[in-house]
C-alpha cells in the first residue's frame, strides 16, 4: 500500500521563492505550492523542516500527559493554588502543538506561510505569559513576595504579551527586503519577556544572599532551566551550526532542529521546578504571598488568550482579504 503512495518532491533553495529561504540551508526545500495532504506526507520523508515538526509533535503528547497526572494527581479544581501550574503546562502544550501545525503547512503557500507562523508567534507569547503566572505564584523569592514588582508582575507580563506578539508578527513584513533587521526585531520580541518574566528567578538564584532568598531543591532545576534557554536563544539567532557549512545541515542537526529540542528540554525543566517550589513552599506562600484567585490566574490566561488570537487574526485578514480584493478589482 505505501508503494502507491507518491512522496511529495524536495527542491533546493533556487527553486523556492525568496520568503522560503532559511539561513544557510541550500537543500531539503518542499514545493512552495504543496498540498494540505502533502504536508502530512512530508512528515515521512526527509526534508528540512521533519525534525522541526517531530521536535515538537511529539513532546506536545509528553506535555499534554503531564497535565493529565496533574489534573487527575493534584485534584486540580479542589484548590485554586494549583492553577497558575496548570496555566503553564497548558500553554506548554500549546507553544509546540502550533509549531508542529506551522512546520507542517507552512509550504502550502506564501499565505500560508505567513498566517502558520503568526499563530506560532502568538502561541509562544501565551507561554510566556504562562510561566509569568507561574512565576509570581511559586518563584519569587521570600524577600520580594508582595513588593510593588510583585504586584505588579501580572499586568505588566500581559502588556508584554501583546507587545511580544505584535512586534513578532509585524516582523514578518520587511523580511525580505531587511532580513537583519527582521532578525532582529524577532529576537527582541521573545527575548524581551523571557527576561522580564525571569527577573524574579535569576535574582533568587545568582544575586540572593542573606535571609529569604528561598534556597531549596527547586533551585537545581531552575538553573537547568536557564541554562537551556539561554542555549535556546543563542541557536536562533546565531543560526549555528549550519553558518559556518551551509548545505551541510540541511536535513540533520540545523540551529532549529536544535533550538527545538533545547527549548522542550528547558521547559520540561522549568516545570519540574515550578512544580518543586510549589510543593515545598505551599505552606509559607498561601500564608504571607498575594492570594492566587480566579482574575490573577485563570482569569488573566483567558484574557492572554483572547486578546493573542485577535492579534493574530488582525494579521491574517488582509492576507484573506486581499485575494477577494484583487479579484473585484480585476472584474472592475
Amino acid at each position: 500500500m505505501f508503494s502507491l503512495i507518491k512522496l511529495p518532491r524536495v527542491v533546493t533553495i533556487n527553486q523556492v521563492p525568496k520568503e522560503f529561504h532559511e539561513d544557510s540551508i541550500i537543500s531539503g526545500y518542499r514545493y512552495p505550492r504543496s498540498s494540505a495532504m502533502d504536508c502530512i506526507l512530508s512528515l515521512f520523508q526527509l526534508t528540512n523542516e521533519t525534525l522541526n515538526i517531530w521536535t515538537h509533535f511529539l513532546p506536545t503528547w509528553y506535555f499534554l500527559w503531564k497535565l493529565l497526572s496533574v489534573v487527575l494527581i493534584q485534584t486540580v479544581w479542589q484548590h485554586y493554588f494549583i492553577w497558575p501550574l496548570v496555566v503553564l503546562i497548558v500553554s506548554s502544550c500549546i507553544y509546540p502543538l502550533a509549531s508542529t501545525c506551522a512546520h507542517t503547512f507552512n509550504s502550502m503557500s506564501p499565505r500560508a506561510r505567513h498566517m502558520c507562523f503568526y499563530i506560532d508567534y502568538g502561541a509562544l507569547s501565551f507561554y510566556s505569559m504562562g510561566s509569568a503566572i507561574a512565576y509570581s505564584a511559586y518563584v519569587f523569592p521570600d524577600k520580594w513576595v508582595n513588593n510593588i514588582l510583585h504586584r505588579s508582575f501580572i499586568p505588566i507580563s500581559l502588556l508584554n504579551s501583546i507587545i511580544c506578539t505584535s512586534l513578532a508578527c509585524y516582523s514578518r513584513f520587511p523580511e525580505c527586503q531587511r532580513p537583519r533587521f527582521t532578525k532582529a526585531l524577532r529576537i527582541a520580541a521573545f527575548a524581551y519577556p523571557y527576561l522580564f518574566d525571569s527577573i524574579p528567578l535569576l535574582y533568587r538564584v545568582f544575586l540572593c544572599e542573606g535571609d529569604g532568598c528561598t534556597d531549596n531543591d527547586a533551585n537545581v532545576f531552575h538553573k537547568i532551566h536557564i541554562l537551556l534557554a539561554t542555549l535556546t536563544g543563542f541557536l536562533f539567532a546565531t543560526h549555528l551550526p549550519e553558518r559556518l557549512a551551509p548545505g551541510s545541515f540541511d536535513y540533520i542537526g540545523h540551529s532549529h532542529q536544535l533550538f527545538h529540542v533545547f527549548g522542550v528540554l528547558g521547559t520540561h525543566f522549568q516545570i519540574m521546578a515550578i512544580e518543586c517550589d510549589m510543593k515545598s513552599r505551599r505552606p509559607w506562600l498561601l500564608d504571607h504571598s498575594l492570594p492566587i484567585t480566579f482574575d490573577n490566574s485563570l482569569g488573566v490566561t483567558l484574557l492572554s488568550l483572547l486578546v493573542n488570537l485577535t492579534i493574530v487574526l488582525l494579521f491574517c485578514l488582509p492576507l484573506v482579504s486581499t485575494p477577494v480584493d484583487q479579484q473585484k478589482k480585476h472584474n472592475s
